[in-house]
């Protein structure tokens, strides 16, 4: 059975199923597998003849293997991944991985999906509701929203920063009802994340309701990540191109990066990783300088990466024992202003006629600019533009068709409730809601 520490190492392990429903530690830490199993070099020489499907469950064999029998967690990783992830050549050397054909179409449709399962699975035999707080900057509250939506015995709160997602983004959490309750908060991501974080640590409103998050903070929602990764690879592998292999992702709280750590640690040949920053440039600031200074954040077109204090940077740290040396070996970093992110999604529309969300913009410049002779890259678009449309569409000149899978989110009515961001109202609504 693998144990899980805290990044703050002053409380005891925890197995498996105490950390997927507790979300965070009690010392306020995250949950890190105590050992992270590599994957033999057959599965490497092989790994292109499977599909995502074949190779998400062996990936997740090696994380979850020995806490789930494997037929049950057959049945999580392909319930999962019911939909496609495309890889597309944009430009010379230059891949990019399409993330967002789940429900939601963003790249957390996947860890979302993943945690839902799981967490059901642990809670099948358990008579007691479970409430899952989640702050979002965007997507992570449409694809935790869907991806529990009516699954018994769970109640999800989603915290929204007010005025700060999309029209579109706020309407796939905001029009479900059920069981999903959407929470506008006066405030930013940061707060909502605050808020998020001290109901986890309050002993006396834990010990009247059963709280976990399904942020990137949960191991069930971050560590499904890695299957893009080991796909990307398997994809290119197919192509010839998998040889030094650099991956540039969007990065805002870090989960997903910090997924494709993980893929790494076990025996992944990424060669290294480039992280795409917004304005929001703590990360790419730490690279620089191995200071850790967390900031306000800043409000920018590519909203999901709004994330001035990022959680996962303890995880970070954790699977580098804070060796910044280390760290500045496999990831390098690059930070956008507005203005740049809107300057490449023009110049990829007009060159390569291909619609880049404001995130996967980040993350094309950043390879465009970062990649070396003899290295092919893959970035990862992480959601689909037409979620963006207000943003976008003013960029380009021209409209963006809506899938049919958010259209139907923009015909249902708006319900939320709106909440300041002091703790104490918060705590005495979800009080209230026992």
């Amino acid at each position: 059975m693998t144990q899980y520490y805290s990044t703050n190492h002053k409380v005891a392990d925890a197995t498996l199923k105490e950390a997927v429903i507790k979300g965070l530690a009690a010392d306020k830490g995250l949950f890190m597998p105590r050992t992270i199993k590599p994957l033999p070099a057959s599965f490497f020489d092989t790994i292109e003849q499977l599909s995502l499907q074949e190779i998400a469950y062996q990936v997740a064999d090696a994380f979850f293997g020995e806490d789930i029998p494997a037929a049950d967690l057959k049945k999580i990783v392909y319930d999962t991944l019911s939909f496609d992830i495309p890889i597309r050549k944009v430009d010379k050397d230059i891949y990019t991985l399409e993330l967002f054909h789940g429900p939601t179409l963003a790249f957390k449709d996947v860890g979302a999906r993943f945690m839902a399962r799981l967490l059901g699975y642990f809670l099948k035999e358990e008579r007691r509701l479970v409430n899952v707080l989640v702050a979002t900057s965007g997507d992570t509250g449409s694809a935790v929203a869907n991806g529990f939506l009516g699954v018994e015995g769970i109640h999800v709160y989603v915290l929204y920063p007010k005025g700060k997602v999309s029209l579109i983004q706020e309407k796939q959490f905001t029009t479900l009802g059920q069981n999903i309750t959407a929470l506008e908060i006066d405030g930013t991501f940061d707060d909502c994340q605050a808020l998020v974080k001290q109901a986890f640590m309050d002993k006396e409103l834990n010990e009247k309701l059963v709280l976990t998050s399904a942020n990137s903070i949960n191991v069930a929602r971050f560590l499904p990540q890695a299957f893009y990764y080991f796909y990307a690879y398997a994809q290119l592998k197919k192509k010839g191109k998998a040889a030094n292999l650099v991956v540039c992702v969007p990065s805002g709280n870090f989960g997903n990066i910090t997924a494709g750590l993980f893929g790494k640690e076990m025996g992944l040949p990424i060669k290294r990783f480039i992280a795409a920053n917004n304005a929001n440039d703590i990360f790419y600031q730490y690279l620089q300088t191995a200071v850790y200074s967390p900031q306000p954040s800043i409000a920018t077109i590519a909203n999901a990466m709004d994330v001035g204090d990022p959680s996962n940077f303890a995880r970070v740290l954790a699977l580098y024992q804070a060796d910044h040396q280390a760290i500045t070996k496999d990831i390098s970093g690059a930070t956008y202003k507005d203005e740049q992110i809107a300057e490449t999604i023009k110049k990829v529309y007009t060159e390569d006629d291909y619609i880049l969300d404001p995130h996967g913009a980040c993350a094309y410049r950043a390879l465009c600019e970062g990649i070396r002779p003899g290295e092919v890259g893959v970035f990862l678009e992480t959601a689909h533009p037409a979620k963006f449309k207000d943003t976008v569409e003013p960029i380009i000149g021209t409209d963006i068709a809506i899938p049919e899978s958010l259209n139907h989110f923009l015909s249902g009515d708006k319900q939320s409730i709106s909440l300041d961001k002091d703790y104490e109202g918060f705590r005495t609504f979800l009080e209230g809601e026992v």
